[in-house]
């Protein structure tokens, strides 16, 4: 008998890729997805196109606590992967309460439901590096204190507080990935890998010729989201829950993913990337660089795609999404 999977925010990028590979594996897969996302069908870039046929679809707001429960209820999952919420770090500065309420109240609702379910749920919640703030230790690990600088990080450590408190008390099969940013063609155009990867198709295409961005010296630790999704999947697997860093330990700067992305094209990214005052956050993060020694040592999980190729990647995607038939360097 198939397993039954139920993911939120299965329209993003994560949960696009999660049912992909759910699918894959003879799951009988149900989303979640608001009103708007369903409308979102019209658009070229509808990241489930391929496969919405073998989805069953609830349409519905995690943050609407009777939806959740009469959905968990209706769908009797085994496992649950929730990956939605409002997530924009910059956006959240300027809608602190949406945030806090998607992100982290519609979480502790979730977990109340799966605790009170009658048949077994194992429970994946999406963490983030942003968690980690400006740490004083690099790279972090799943002991790193946890020191958000935005609300959406703030929301964030609030939810991945409510499922230790709901391993811990309940015994729930409850996991968290911290993961860190991970990029793909299906990246949201508002984060800046796609903001410069797509920026840099259109200024080959002779739509524009500049790309703003905001701090240029920001070091992240970029990762391909395919084989992030595969890290999910395997946390549910394993006999006991736990919390994971899914990252690649290594971090770049904005400034070098611009330099090669134009590279490719053979272009000059400095005659074409501007660092915008108004774009800068509040408060930014300097540098974010993941430890992934537990991931590897007991979900047997490893990065394989590298920085570069995964620029290159979605460099290729965009330029063909505009019928550039450019050829890489």
């Amino acid at each position: 008998m198939s397993k039954v999977a139920l993911i939120s925010g299965i329209a993003g990028q994560d949960g696009s890729y999660l049912a992909e590979l759910l699918l894959a594996k003879g799951y009988e897969v149900h989303g979640v997805i608001r009103m708007n996302s369903m409308h979102a069908v019209k658009n070229s870039d509808y990241r489930l196109r391929a496969i919405e046929k073998n989805i069953t679809f609830h349409v519905g707001d995690v943050i609407d606590s009777r939806f959740v429960h009469s959905t968990v209820d209706s769908v009797r999952p085994d496992e649950i992967y929730n990956l939605a919420g409002q997530s924009h770090v910059g956006h959240s500065f300027s809608n602190p309460s949406y945030t806090a309420q998607v992100n982290s109240d519609a979480v502790l609702e979730m977990l109340t439901t799966v605790h009170q379910a009658t048949w077994p749920i194992r429970f994946y919640q999406a963490s983030t590096s942003e968690m980690f703030g400006n740490a004083e230790a690099s790279p972090q690990d799943e002991s790193t204190p946890l020191r958000p600088v935005s609300p959406y990080g703030e929301a964030k450590v609030a939810a991945h507080n409510h499922v230790a408190h709901y391993r811990d008390t309940y015994g729930l099969h409850a996991s968290a990935g911290i993961l860190f940013n991970h990029e793909s063609p299906r990246r949201g155009a508002n984060f800046v890998t796609r903001k410069i990867t797509l920026g840099v198709a259109e200024i080959v295409a002779k739509k524009r010729d500049i790309i703003p961005l905001g701090d240029l010296s920001a070091r992240r630790d970029w990762g391909y989201a395919p084989e992030y999704v595969e890290a999910m999947y395997l946390m549910l697997q394993q006999d006991l829950p736990g919390d994971y860093v899914i990252a690649t330990g290594e971090s770049h700067s904005v400034k070098e993913l611009c330099e090669y992305a134009f590279s490719l094209v053979g272009l000059n990214w400095e005659e074409h990337v501007t660092s915008e005052p108004s774009l800068l956050r509040p408060k930014e993060i300097a540098e974010l660089k993941g430890n992934p020694a537990r991931a590897r040592a007991v979900l047997g999980w490893q990065p394989k795609i590298t920085f570069h190729e995964m620029i290159k990647i979605m460099l290729a995607a965009d330029l063909e999404s505009l019928g550039v038939g450019e050829r890489l360097t």
